[in-house]
């Protein structure tokens, strides 16, 4: 067995990134997390979707193949430069919202909606709001969240906050949680 996706990657998927690193945009999720995402995406038929952090639609495209065509999944960015990239290549397909908003003013705005898995890939919902955040799973539902190992990208200071986040995890008793050592580091959690 290797780390090796041999399944095929979404349509559209090479176009993104060919237009990601075109716009000098470095915070994409890497294709094993993505890959991950299409999995756990599966696993929830008729399922709400909601993601945090579009960047230019990388894992969006992921989490979008593994939906089945009753789902629906709302993506939240707040930098229209990088939003335009998924609306371009990802925005014909009636399944997706992709909304240009700060993330905490989308959280506040939308606190009674609830959701059966949460891919939390920017500050809102993970390093801030988390509670608002996972107050919004049903239960069983997914959170999942990336870049907890030490990346190469953070700035001076990021691992303190992480390793605090990862703590705050572990106490929670509304979770069930499953740390991984691979790909970025990734924590799933499912809400009792």
């Amino acid at each position: 067995m290797t780390q090796d996706i041999l399944q095929q990657y979404p349509d559209h998927y090479q176009y993104i990134v060919d237009a990601t690193n075109a716009s000098g945009f470095t915070m994409a999720s890497d294709p094993l997390t993505c890959s991950l995402l299409r999995s756990l995406a599966a696993a929830k038929p008729y399922g709400s979707f909601l993601e945090l952090g579009t960047g230019t639609g990388l894992s969006t495209s992921w989490i979008l193949d593994g939906m089945d065509k009753e789902s629906t999944l709302i993506s939240v960015d707040n930098a229209q430069e990088y939003l335009d990239i998924a609306i371009r290549f990802l925005n014909d397909d009636s399944r997706i919202k992709l909304v240009n908003a700060d993330g905490g003013e989308w959280l506040k705005e939308n606190r009674r909606r609830k959701f059966d898995f949460i891919f939390a890939d920017t500050w809102h919902g993970k390093y801030l709001m988390l509670d608002e955040t996972l107050a919004m799973l049903n239960k069983g539902g997914l959170y999942i969240i990336d870049d907890m190992l030490p990346q190469s990208n953070w700035p001076e200071g990021h691992q303190e906050k992480a390793t605090q986040l990862i703590k705050d995890l572990e106490a929670r008793e509304d979770l069930v949680l499953t740390k991984q050592v691979w790909a970025s580091g990734i924590i799933i959690g499912v809400k009792k």
